[in-house]
């Protein structure tokens, strides 16, 4: 059965599950647990959850500390607190000393919308991205926000798990099997190829249905392991294809488009090119569908990007 659901939700679950199987989980907060979805985990094992308060440098810190004797360590925060305020300690406790912490960031990019600016974290996968040892993951859907937990869990080193606030509709059922690593392709088709990431991957979507009926076939790729990158998959689609899309809920600097556009490049591949991103500006308060749409990250500007990088295929 697919279920629909927050990718957070998805965590929490997931930490819940794995508190049950494996007693060197470990979770931390830093005083956001309820929205978070830690508060799950904290209530039924209290003896292995450690709320940390607005001290999220201390919060990594212990992480870091507790993953050296041999716990599996997830520390969370909304994204802005959790990076924002902790680049040192990321940087030189959990990805330079190669510590089995994971870094879970909630409420990420312009979904987040009435928070504010402020709270519209935009910089993150550039952040972690760039640090040496880190791997970076971003779930499509509850499913996978499941499963990707759950893979980090066994995976010894630091990552980055990227979680939003909204509810998305589901996309995978339990049939689904999450990789590191390794993206998805959940519509075939042929004329275009949309590289998508978090909640970019739903509008994508959408926008390859409306495509269709004006006989546009496109196809939608769900990159949710950014870093490792599927580079195998971007390299085949994209040879594959007349045009090339990306999309994501950040900015356009350091995320997927970048990503990708080294991968083509490295690979001497040539297609007309089209990212779907934050134009390197912050937004303001408003509902995110209100800001998907005036920041260029909705449905129908992806409608555009594909048309557009068509037309200049045919141009040429």
């Amino acid at each position: 059965m697919i279920k629909d659901g927050a990718t957070r939700d998805g965590y929490g679950e997931a930490l819940v599950e794995l508190g049950n199987t494996d007693p060197n989980v470990v979770v931390f907060d830093s005083g956001v647990s309820d929205s978070t979805r830690t508060i799950k985990f904290g209530q039924k094992f209290p003896e292995r959850f450690f709320n940390m308060g607005i001290s999220e440098g201390d919060m990594v810190c212990t992480a870091a500390g507790l993953a050296r004797t041999g716990k599996v360590a997830f520390a969370t925060s909304f994204a802005c607190f959790l990076l924002g305020r902790t680049m040192d300690q990321i940087l030189v406790s959990v990805a330079y000393s190669n510590s089995n912490v994971k870094l879970a960031g909630t409420h990420t990019g312009l979904a987040v919308g009435e928070d504010g600016p402020s709270a519209q974290m935009i910089v993150d996968l550039a952040y972690t991205r760039a640090m040496p040892n880190m791997i970076v993951i971003q779930p499509a859907d509850w499913e996978e926000a499941v499963q990707a937990t759950k893979a980090l869990s066994k995976y010894f080193g630091p990552a980055y798990l990227r979680l939003g606030r909204p509810k998305l509709k589901g996309i995978y059922d339990s049939t689904y099997k999450f990789e590191i690593g390794k993206g998805n392709i959940v519509r075939q088709g042929s004329d275009a190829v949309i590289f998508a990431t978090g909640s970019l991957v739903q509008e994508s979507l959408i926008a390859a249905e409306i495509l269709q009926k004006e006989s546009i076939s496109t196809t939608v790729v769900n990159i949710s392991s950014l870093k490792p990158l599927d580079e195998a998959l971007v390299i085949a689609e994209s040879r594959r294809h007349i045009a090339v899309i990306t999309a994501e809920d950040h900015n356009i600097i350091g995320g997927l488009a970048d990503a990708v556009c080294q991968t083509l490049v490295n690979h001497q591949i040539s297609k007309p090119f089209k990212a779907i991103a934050v134009r390197d500006h912050f937004a303001e308060t408003g509902s995110g569908s209100e800001l998907y749409e005036k920041y260029g990250l909705s449905t129908n500007h992806i409608i555009k990007a594909v048309k557009d990088s068509l037309a200049l295929k045919k141009a040429n």
